[in-house]
């Protein structure tokens, strides 16, 4: 459960997001949930590098934000899994992103490079985190059962109970002739559209421009809807949530393209609950990972 009553000495937290791709560091203000945003740090990282040379890009960016803002001791850090979020310990590997870390104390290695304490830094997983952030300041403020999908690159999911979120871990799961990733990712939208018309897009955004003037692309849309839908429908039916949260690059950029087909498809699979569009985007993970330090 979270905890209101701060003080103001903890107010301030750095939360940060190490993805396979960069990390993000921001200061949030757990009082009010709002983000600090000249704080803002932004890197990329080499996922395939060795671990040195992981850890040391995420400590120089840490520790760079740590120094422009005197006085903040407590840090959020949200990572993807498998990983022991209590101990710090990484357990990724075969997915071609910071396969070096396997078997690390990444907590631990980065305390040593900050020099400060491992009870400094707390961990969170990446999905949870988003729905962390927007139960704590963003759309489903106040919820206290929640489901979030992330539509982007691959597909994340998140369920939250009791004000307590985690990773629902259903991109492998099984859906139509294959997994859930495999129809709910940007990849597909590119695999879709490419066989539909023998034209590559680079992104979904690229593809939404061509909504109002091809049919082939609102098709796309539709069917993407409809299987989304679907897979929703039964991640609420196991959960009961008092409501949807979308986000991602798809649900950022393209849910007008989507949502309304996909709202009227879940009523039709006797689905009737609110459905938004994340508000804080990228934020939600950064607030959701300083979150850690109001359990």
């Amino acid at each position: 459960m979270l905890n209101d009553t701060l003080s103001p000495a903890t107010d301030l937290v750095l939360g940060v997001y190490i993805s396979g791709y960069h990390i993000t560091a921001l200061v949030v203000n757990l009082a009010d949930g709002s983000v600090v945003r000249p704080s803002a740090r932004r890197e990329s990282i080499n996922s395939w590098g060795t671990a040195d040379e992981i850890i040391d890009a995420c400590s120089t960016v840490i520790g760079d934000v740590l120094q422009a803002n005197p006085g903040i001791t407590r840090i959020g850090i949200a990572m993807p899994g498998p990983f022991d979020y209590e101990q710090g310990i990484a357990y990724i590997k075969n997915n071609k992103k910071h396969g070096a870390l396997y078997g690390l104390n990444v907590k631990q290695l980065l305390a040593d490079k900050l020099g400060i304490a491992t009870t400094d830094i707390r961990m969170i997983n990446d999905a949870a985190a988003f729905l962390e952030g927007e139960v704590f300041a963003g759309v489903a403020k106040g919820h206290q059962r929640v489901i979030g999908l992330i539509l982007g690159t691959g597909l994340g999911s998140a369920k939250l109970a009791n004000g307590v979120a985690e990773d629902a871990e259903l991109w492998e799961s099984p859906f139509l002739d294959g997994i859930a990733e495999d129809y709910l990712s940007e990849r597909w939208f590119q695999k879709r559209y490419y066989a539909l018309s023998r034209i590559n897009v680079v992104d979904v955004k690229e593809l939404a421009k061509f909504y109002k003037k091809s049919n082939t692309v609102k098709n796309v849309f539709k069917e993407f809807a409809n299987n989304l839908a679907l897979f929703t429908a039964n991640f609420v039916r196991a959960n009961d949530p008092e409501m949807i949260v979308l986000s991602g690059d798809t649900a950022v950029k393209a849910s007008d393209y989507f949502l309304p087909a996909f709202k009227t498809q879940l009523a039709k699979l006797d689905i009737e609950i609110p459905v938004s569009v994340s508000e804080l985007n990228s934020d939600a993970v950064l607030i959701g990972a300083a979150t850690c330090w109001l359990k």
